[in-house]
């Protein structure tokens, strides 16, 4: 897989936790690089360390669905891209409603943003995909997005959040349609 893709995939990963930052930023009057820095750890983590999971999870699975492996990638990015436009649109933000610095709240928020990365993962099993630089590139990219994010959100407010989360999921099924494509 070329690196171009997935910086792609790594930037519709972050999506997530970019959207989770702006909002968390609103939260801040005067926000902190430390309090930064945490969420971003956690973010990034959990990014790198959910496609780590999938990958092992889908090289037990890839040798039973060699045939099908393509359009398993397709289905799973597509999938994915579609319930992040699909939840954008569809639910409000609460991060304002809670305290987004606290360990339970940040782990919490770092799995519901890193699901996707899981089934990115598998994808990578079965496309046979070497793992390291791809997660190295996905936690680095949602770390300094998440960084950043945080003090876009404390400036600008929630103005853009569902607008970057839909991007996001274009970028997956994009992705998926080219892997699809590619395999053909």
């Amino acid at each position: 897989m070329k690196i171009v893709t997935i910086l792609f995939i790594a930037i519709g990963l972050s999506m997530d936790a970019f959207a989770v930052s702006i909002s968390s930023g609103l939260n801040f009057r005067n926000i902190r690089i430390n309090n930064a820095l945490k969420m971003a750890l956690f973010f990034g983590f959990f990014q790198a360390l959910m496609p780590v999971i999938g990958w092992f999870s889908g090289l037990k699975l890839r040798g039973f669905i060699s045939e099908i492996d393509h359009w398993i990638a397709f289905g799973l990015l597509s999938f994915i891209g579609f319930k992040m436009i699909y939840d954008s649109i569809r639910y409000k933000s609460t991060a304002k409603e809670i305290k987004c610095l606290s360990f339970p709240v940040l782990t919490g928020l770092s799995i519901a943003t890193s699901i996707d990365a899981f089934a990115v993962g598998i994808s990578f099993a079965f496309l046979k995909v070497f793992i390291i630089t791809p997660v190295l590139i996905i936690g680095v990219i949602t770390f300094l997005l998440s960084f950043i994010g945080i003090f876009i959100g404390n400036k600008i407010g929630n103005i853009f959040g569902k607008k970057i989360e839909i991007t996001g999921g274009i970028i997956l099924i994009a992705i998926g349609i080219k892997i699809l494509i590619e395999h053909f």
